[in-house]
């Protein structure tokens, strides 16, 4: 074992025992050691045994440990604290602008473990509210942990697609006698984007050309399919058809595997058919148009059969924002600028649910202070009518399922979302047992990102899907198509069955400023996947219906 290796093991080592809030003597002590021998004129390797124990800065604990290494190539004492440290903390030690003292505060107080949990905490504003953290330092670390999630090769279609437009006009603008058209994962609209595909009209060769000057690396190639990767670490898929071909090619390659074969046996559409558009397509085949966001399942192809498609919900649908939160919590801006932001976009109501007292974390409303921010929106509802800012609370659900105020309380309020934020590590039947008896609660109206997963970050804990959709079909609780690009949680596959058992969904941004709102579309994007209408979505609903919803809320609690 080198030098270089030893000085990293200890330097390490110092750190973890920061982190873990360990004796902060030895901890320097391993430190100076690791700068020591990082700076040695010669190998450990090559002294004798005794004159280790000699160097100016390693006593006998550090020397026996530097024996340890050199004799067995470990380090027992770094192999335990690697043992009790989350894989997550580890990879914070990487991102610039972090040191150990942050991360300990970061794991201790804010109970984050993976870089994925630390970004959208830096996008719910959550480390300002910590000694030690400024707005300044929260950007840098939100820069410095997109940019490393970056060189991970799988995006989430927000991250995605503006690279996806702008890759898209510069083809265009360079093949201007040639066709392109994106396909695949971005066309159908998934949550989760790992290649980048277009169909084209232009040769693979001509495209490894065009790629190669671009400082591309070919990744794979066959006659008709090439794909590449550049600097911004994203794989671009490109399927090459014929002109005559292109729709028919468009067509295979927006569907899903599963779609795709169902279609082939279902249909017996001729792919070698130079059709003029996928109208024709379904038109041939005697089948309704089915959306390229819902060629997931092979189901809808035999709904599309029988009958024309609901017309699904799309983004202008959205008439209110539910689920907001204001900088008394831990949002960006002030609740009056949160209304005069939903004003400005047409909407006609605001659901202001701050988060409640258990989240300590982010600032929760003690009760005194809830009263406090009542008394704020009726004096802006005098102003602002006939736009209306609903009083709401995203309380906590507890480990033993209650919500974390007082019946009298949550009277109070016109919609409650209970939400788990905390004691995420749970088997299925903690899990089942907290939500369960959450959305029995009366006071409960919505059911907070049902999970609490976190894409490519964090996955949620384990739940039975159709027991939690038939518990809100029986208590009359919505179900939160959490928006926000990294949660998308209820998880789309599963909506299906909620509208069966006519349970409401609610598309919800969980914004915590005003230019979270426009998240509301992606969870528009997704819930399209579903089949979602915007007669389901309780966020679609006009400020009077959604007045009605909350009066049949109000009565449940009596």
């Amino acid at each position: 074992m080198d030098n270089t290796i030893i000085s990293e093991n200890f330097s390490l080592l110092a750190k973890l025992m920061d982190i873990h809030g360990d004796n902060s003597f030895k901890a320097r002590s391993y430190a100076t050691a690791a700068f020591t021998i990082d700076k040695l004129p010669s190998p450990l390797s090559e002294l004798p045994l005794e004159k280790i124990f000699l160097i100016r800065g390693i006593g006998d604990a550090i020397g026996k440990n530097i024996v340890e290494q050199l004799e067995t190539g470990e380090l027992s004492i770094l192999k335990e604290y690697l043992q009790k440290t989350p894989a997550g903390i580890l990879d914070m030690l990487g991102i610039k602008g972090i040191g150990p003292k942050k991360i300990a505060t970061i794991w201790k107080e804010l109970e984050i473990e993976s870089l994925g949990e630390l970004l959208y905490a830096c996008d719910e504003n959550r480390l300002t509210l910590y000694k030690g953290f400024g707005e300044k330092s929260q950007q840098n670390i939100k820069e410095a942990i997109e940019f490393y999630l970056g060189t991970m090769g799988k995006y989430l279609f927000e991250q995605i697609e503006s690279f996806a437009q702008s890759v898209d006009e510069k083809l265009k603008t360079s093949f201007p006698n040639s066709r392109f058209a994106l396909t695949g994962e971005f066309r159908r609209q998934m949550e989760i984007i790992h290649t980048l595909e277009w169909v084209s009209t232009v040769s693979v060769v001509e495209l490894k050309t065009f790629f190669s000057t671009h400082e591309f690396e070919t990744i794979s190639a066959t006659d008709d399919y090439i794909s590449f990767r550049g600097k911004e670490n994203v794989t671009l898929g490109f399927h090459c058809t014929k002109p005559p071909l292109f729709i028919s090619k468009y067509f295979q390659t927006s569907c899903s595997p599963d779609f795709l074969i169902a279609w082939n046996e279902v249909s017996h559409w001729d792919a070698s058919f130079a059709y003029q558009s996928e109208s024709e397509i379904f038109s041939t085949a005697n089948i309704n148009p089915i959306s390229p966001a819902q060629r997931e399942k092979a189901t809808i192809i035999h709904q599309a059969k029988s009958a024309k498609l609901p017309d699904l919900i799309q983004p202008g649908d959205i008439k209110g924002i539910i689920h907001s939160h204001s900088n008394w919590s831990d949002g960006v801006n002030t609740l009056e600028q949160m209304a005069n932001g939903a004003m400005e976009k047409g909407l006609e109501y605001l659901v202001i649910s701050d988060h409640s007292k258990s989240a300590f974390y982010a600032n929760g409303l003690s009760e005194e202070r809830i009263r406090a921010q009542h008394r704020q929106i009726e004096e802006l509802n005098a102003r602002f009518s006939p736009f209306k800012i609903f009083k709401s609370i995203e309380s906590d659900i507890l480990n033993d399922g209650s919500l974390d105020y007082s019946d009298q309380l949550l009277a109070g309020f016109d919609l409650v979302i209970a939400s788990v934020h905390s004691n995420l590590k749970m088997t299925e039947e903690k899990a089942m047992m907290r939500l369960l008896r959450a959305i029995e609660n009366p006071f409960t109206t919505i059911l907070g990102h049902m999970t609490g997963r976190l894409l490519l970050s964090r996955n949620g804990y384990p739940v039975n899907h159709q027991k939690i959709i038939e518990a809100c079909a029986a208590n009359q609780v919505a179900i939160e198509l959490n928006a926000h690009p990294r949660r998308l949680d209820i998880d789309w596959r599963w909506i299906d069955y909620a509208l069966e058992k006519n349970v409401l969904i609610s598309i919800n941004p969980d914004a915590h400023s005003i230019d979270g709102f426009d998240d509301c579309r992606y969870g528009v994007l997704v819930a399209q996947k579903a089949g979602l209408t915007k007669e389901k979505n309780l966020s679609s609903c006009s400020l009077q219906a959604i007045e009605k919803f909350i009066e049949g809320q109000q009565a449940k609690r009596k």
